[in-house]
């Protein structure tokens, strides 16, 4: 949402469309809980939503055909709960024509999503490292078969947690969070009709 505001995209010009992971997921209800904490106060209405069967990208896709033959021009943004489904949500703008396709939102730093992003087709994603929770992890596997206490920063759920801060992925850190960081190369990402967004955007292998 600050992303529309700071690029001049008014409230009263349509509103957004929410594509949600599986409604058989549990961690797809806590994303949902969360878009929903998100959008809310922000100004811009949710036009539609829909919750993705088994996270398919091509059923996501479908549905957001539907929503722009509904909606059209309404739609000014798109949250979609993960790079599946953020990728048959631009699938659909491009087959519809709708050029340039709106901002629409990932997660998961996939090299699909990765690579919609270098080709200014999907707005951003959500990186979490896999390598820093799996280091956390093995610290506190360690500790417990040493007989130590699993401690954590805070307490969630009634259970000792450690919180990480995950990075929001667009085309301006994606160079100094991902490649540079080495999440994902430049060799895995810059193929094909990738390779010129990449130039752009100073990714070279």
């Amino acid at each position: 949402m600050q992303h529309l505001k700071e690029s001049g995209v008014a409230a009263s010009k349509g509103g957004v469309l929410e594509v949600n992971g599986s409604p058989t997921d549990a961690a797809a209800g806590l994303i949902k809980k969360g878009i929903h904490e998100g959008l809310q106060g922000s100004g811009y209405k949710t036009l539609s939503e829909y919750d993705t069967p088994e996270w398919a990208p091509p059923k996501a896709q479908q549905w957001v055909s539907g929503q722009i033959t509904r909606f059209g021009t309404q739609i000014v943004g798109v949250v979609a709960a993960n790079d599946g489904t953020a990728g048959g949500t631009v699938a659909a703008f491009k087959a519809a024509g709708v050029n340039p396709v709106p901002p629409v939102t990932g997660n998961d730093a996939t090299t699909a999503g990765l690579q919609l992003i270098i080709a200014g087709d999907q707005y951003n994603t959500i990186l979490k490292p896999s390598e820093i929770v799996a280091g956390a992890a093995a610290k506190v596997a360690v500790g417990f078969l040493d007989g130590q206490p699993v401690k954590g920063e805070t307490t969630l759920f009634k259970t000792p947690t450690q919180l990480f801060k995950p990075a929001v992925i667009t085309q301006k850190n994606i160079k100094a969070e991902v490649v540079d960081k080495n999440i994902a190369s430049a060799k895995e990402l810059c193929t094909g009709r990738y390779a010129d967004g990449c130039r752009k955007l100073g990714i070279s292998n």
